[in-house]
């Protein structure tokens, strides 16, 4: 079995790595907003609308967790001639996805799935989409760009939703090309259309998909087993990676016995999207040397990461290396960058937590930061605190300052109990990262008059609610440094 330091080791190989990503690409669009009436013309909830986001969907989720975790993911789709289209060439950008083949058909619309959203509450979703499968002169088309980008790519993952781009003509030259550049092939795809991928290196079907496939019970070790080999047969694929929600990952060879990983969550929120998640860590980690075992524990871990966030999510390398690092301090999950504290602070509101923000240089800790971040932890269900970088403090204090940098600071905050999450940002103020939390609950010293208080004016204007601590008096940094000088 595989050691931690292996497991490390290998994290350290994803940055950089390509992978292509074949498959059913869409355009998940969000209409967020609240509910404060029904409507007089029918009885149904009115949605005043708040904001509108858009994301890649399906095999756009794999690309994300592949950039997410570090690697360079290459892209071959289909989408259509039409505005959508275009958005989703753009979006793909933000994932660091520069070798795109996105075969534009002016016969299909882009797939549009469009989600109303009150709070955390979804309302309706409504589909825009084609599922007839492409033309045969779009099927050449692809064909033909995809052979190019397999060269300059480690491993090749095939998303398969069954809307019709990817035919049984496109994944078996799909996988020929990538045998003949040496590369492994991992496929996540329907039971209807398993027989495309004799040749795979892997075939990921969760625990419903393998039994609808086999028609066999797969809840014990040894029904699955029985069911994955039964599947092997009938796919030609090499071996079945079977995911099984909180019963974990179950890894089947034709040969040889096979192996039950117990799942890495600690909670279970929302499953949707892991199985793009475990796609995407299965890639790079084949891609980058692992064995099927070793790249399926990683995959196990980036599971049970993204099982605790809501909503299709995906996990940052940074993420996993916490959660396969034996050795790592008990609080240092609490660090966390901008971007995971973003997707932290949503997951929380989605589940109607109040999330406070409060900021600092927090030096030399002492009984008044204490108390203020007590006070801050009494106002709000979750606490997030902003923590100064080294070259902000010296800026705002002083070139003497701080007498501890920055990573031990953080480590000292994440230490406390009343401290959920701390974010070291390197700007003078805290407004950029305030706007993009958007806590519910803004503290600050009552030293600050409210009108002096950074992003109080943003927080209110959606509701939020500043507080200003009570200060404990007779305690500063300044003054301990002082002391310390006499």
């Amino acid at each position: 079995m595989t050691t931690a330091d292996d497991h490390m080791q290998a994290l350290q190989r994803f940055e950089g790595t390509a992978i292509l990503c074949v498959g059913d690409l869409m355009l998940d669009r969000y209409v967020h907003g609240r509910v404060t009436r029904i409507s007089p013309e029918a009885p149904i909830p009115v949605l005043r609308v708040d904001r509108e986001t858009a994301m890649p969907g399906a095999v756009g989720n794999v690309i994300a967790n592949i950039h997410a975790l570090g690697g360079v993911p290459h892209v071959g789709a289909v989408v259509g001639n039409d505005e959508a289209g275009r958005q989703l060439q753009a979006l793909l950008g933000d994932f660091g996805s520069a070798a795109s083949v996105l075969i534009a058909d002016p016969t299909r619309p882009t797939t549009v799935k469009t989600r109303f959203v009150s709070g955390s509450q979804q309302l309706l979703r409504a589909d825009n989409e084609v599922t007839r499968p492409v033309s045969d002169g779009t099927e050449r088309a692809l064909i033909q760009r995809l052979d190019g980008l397999i060269g300059s790519s480690r491993a090749v993952v095939i998303s398969d939703y069954r809307k019709g781009s990817v035919t049984r003509a496109i994944a078996q030259a799909v996988i020929a090309a990538a045998a003949r550049a040496g590369i492994p092939v991992v496929v996540d795809a329907k039971p209807d259309s398993f027989a495309f991928f004799a040749g795979a290196a892997v075939l990921k079907p969760n625990k419903r998909e393998l039994a609808d496939a086999t028609s066999l019970p797969v809840e014990t070790d040894d029904q699955l087993e029985a069911a994955a080999r039964k599947l092997i047969q009938i796919s030609g694929v090499a071996c079945i990676v079977a995911t099984r929600s909180e019963q974990g990952i179950s890894i089947v060879h034709a040969e040889g016995d096979a192996i039950h990983l117990r799942t890495e969550a600690r909670e279970v929120y929302d499953v949707s999207g892991a199985g793009d998640t475990v796609a995407a860590t299965l890639a790079m980690a084949l891609g980058t040397g692992c064995s099927v075992l070793e790249a399926t524990i990683l995959a196990n871990h980036a599971a049970g990461i993204v099982v605790g966030k809501v909503g299709t999510a995906m996990v940052r390398l940074a993420e996993l290396r916490d959660a396969v690092d034996a050795n790592s301090i008990k609080s240092a999950h609490k660090v966390k960058s901008l971007d995971d504290a973003a997707d932290e602070a949503e997951r929380w509101r989605t589940r109607g937590v109040r999330v406070g923000f409060t900021n600092g240089c927090f030096d030399l800790l002492h009984p008044g930061h204490v108390s203020i971040l007590a006070q801050a932890r009494g106002a709000c269900d979750r606490l997030i605190v902003g923590l100064n970088s080294d070259a902000s403090v010296k800026r705002l204090k002083g070139e003497t300052r701080p007498v501890n940098d920055e990573h031990a600071r953080a480590a000292v905050l994440a230490a406390l109990e009343d401290v959920d999450t701390v974010v070291v940002f390197g700007e003078d103020t805290p407004r950029d990262i305030i706007e993009r939390l958007r806590p519910d609950v803004l503290v600050k010293g009552a030293d600050y008059a409210l009108e002096q208080v950074v992003g109080a004016e943003f927080v209110m204007s959606y509701g939020g609610k500043v507080v200003l601590a009570d200060l404990k008096a007779g305690h500063s940094t300044t003054s301990m440094i002082g002391r310390m000088k006499q």
